[in-house]
């Protein structure tokens, strides 16, 4: 990681910390001044209250956020915490003279938060270990769970698509047995050549920078990497959620989406994208030592047209804050999803780095060759011109060369051609203006020679 980046997760929670101590502070402020205007001037304490409840809004928003990535942080503790103050904010009676405990209580949590220079060593190793990972692996125990959920179809090759596929082990094994042809995209490129030797086709580089088909995989497996660092250039966005927006398009309609990630990462943004491109949406956590080791759930849905008007996402939400809502995998009925039977071919999979192997693979199924070699033949023919030349484009052709050799005719014979320069001087004449003569002005004049020798049966001639 280059000197100039920074952790995402360091820099929002800094950022959240300083959110939380300057709303609790104005929703203080703001309650005193109601206090003041009430009897007086209601104009000014309606304004003030109306500044209260914007505050308190804002820090039972900025609770929320702290709570998701102190969770990605591993700080469950204060990830809990958090939840529990957004919780009881949320009741708050804005009208309650008892503002200094819960003053109190918020200024404790936010000196908690571990950011900028609190942040202790412990969670900067965690955030270096997601990031040398760059992915997690999903647990081949889960995958057989997963696996049962699915129905293939008979007789139909269907097409699998995994855009961030590490070794390719997970696709593999959901494809395996199941007459699938399966695509995988790799940043790394020691895991994206391993990949190779597991996966029909794997494309090197970023998913976001790759060429694939549109609306042509019936399953595509989604696990990508949730932690993300804050760039120089400033971008922001998390990876879990691009992947999402970004690989839609490849599924087709009625194909099955597996989307694994981090159940405190079903985010309101996240949720409205799944809730408006599918349907049937179930969320099953990862079997107990898993689901305690990475907080992994998978978010299964099959994709559906966009819908005019927004669906309802909060179900989808409240999974991220209960977590001991959501089912196991191990409860996920056999064929509770059906691939759809509709046969589809993958014309365009090509990934952001030139990939030699993958090149292979793609000439193997085009026709280019046979192309190429019947150009070949084309030109090693006999050609003969559509129209005939003329007296200048004979000439021409006589002078660059392109004429020599055996001419084949009535009277057989070798032709050469070539042109030579021929220099010649030239003088003119010069008269003043009173008529007086005044020399002559000498110049060399080159002109260019066309001759073609020819030799004949009955001997050597030579034109020009």
């Amino acid at each position: 990681m280059e000197a100039q980046e920074k952790y995402y997760v360091v820099e929002r929670l800094a950022e959240l910390r300083n959110s939380i101590l300057r709303q609790s502070k104005a929703m203080v402020m703001s309650r005193a001044k109601v206090e003041k205007y009430r009897q007086a001037d209601m104009a000014a304490a309606k304004d003030s209250y109306l500044e209260l409840k914007k505050a308190k809004g804002a820090l039972e928003k900025a609770l929320y956020d702290a709570r998701l990535l102190l969770m990605e942080v591993e700080e469950y503790e204060l990830a809990g915490l958090a939840g529990k103050l957004g919780r009881g904010l949320a009741r708050f009676d804005l009208m309650s003279t008892n503002y200094k405990s819960v003053y109190d209580v918020l200024q404790g949590f936010a000196a908690r938060i571990p950011a900028g220079d609190t942040v202790n060593a412990a969670v900067v190793g965690r955030l270096m270990n997601q990031i040398k990972l760059g992915y997690y692996p999903t647990d081949p125990d889960n995958i057989d769970l997963m696996l049962r959920g699915i129905t293939f179809p008979d007789g139909v090759t269907t097409n699998l698509l995994d855009p961030c596929c590490g070794c390719g082990k997970a696709l593999r094994q959901l494809a395996q047995g199941n007459n699938c042809y399966t695509y995988g995209v790799e940043l790394d490129q020691s895991r994206a050549e391993e990949a190779q030797t597991r996966l029909h086709r794997v494309g090197f580089g970023s998913f976001f920078h790759s060429t694939v088909s549109h609306d042509v995989f019936h399953l595509l497996f989604l696990n990508p990497p949730y932690l993300s660092v804050l760039n120089n250039n400033g971008g922001k966005s998390r990876h879990e959620k691009r992947f999402l927006i970004e690989s839609i398009h490849t599924l087709m309609l009625g194909g099955l989406l597996i989307y694994v990630i981090p159940y405190y990462r079903l985010t309101p943004d996240i949720c409205r994208v799944l809730v408006d491109n599918f349907e049937d949406l179930t969320v099953w956590r990862f079997t107990d030592a898993e689901f305690k080791r990475f907080r992994q759930v998978a978010v299964m849905g099959v994709r559906k047209r966009k819908a005019a008007e927004p669906g309802d996402s909060l179900w989808l939400e409240r999974y991220a804050v209960s977590p001991e809502t959501i089912p196991s995998l191990a409860e996920l009925s056999e064929g509770r999803y059906a691939l759809p039977a509709v046969q589809t071919e993958v014309s365009v999979f090509k990934g952001e780095i030139f990939n030699e192997r993958e090149l292979e693979q793609q000439l193997r199924r085009s026709n280019s060759f046979e192309q190429l070699m019947a150009r070949s033949e084309l030109d090693s023919g006999v050609k003969h011109p559509l129209l005939p030349l003329s007296i200048g484009q004979i000439g021409l052709i006589g002078g660059s060369g392109m004429i020599n050799g055996l001419i084949e005719c009535e009277h057989p014979h070798i032709i050469k051609g070539r042109i030579v320069k021929v220099v010649h001087t030239e003088s003119e004449d010069k008269f003043s203006t009173e008529g007086r003569h005044m020399g002559a002005e000498i110049r060399e004049v080159v002109t260019n020679k066309m001759i073609f020798n020819i030799l004949t049966p009955q001997g050597f001639k030579s034109l020009t």
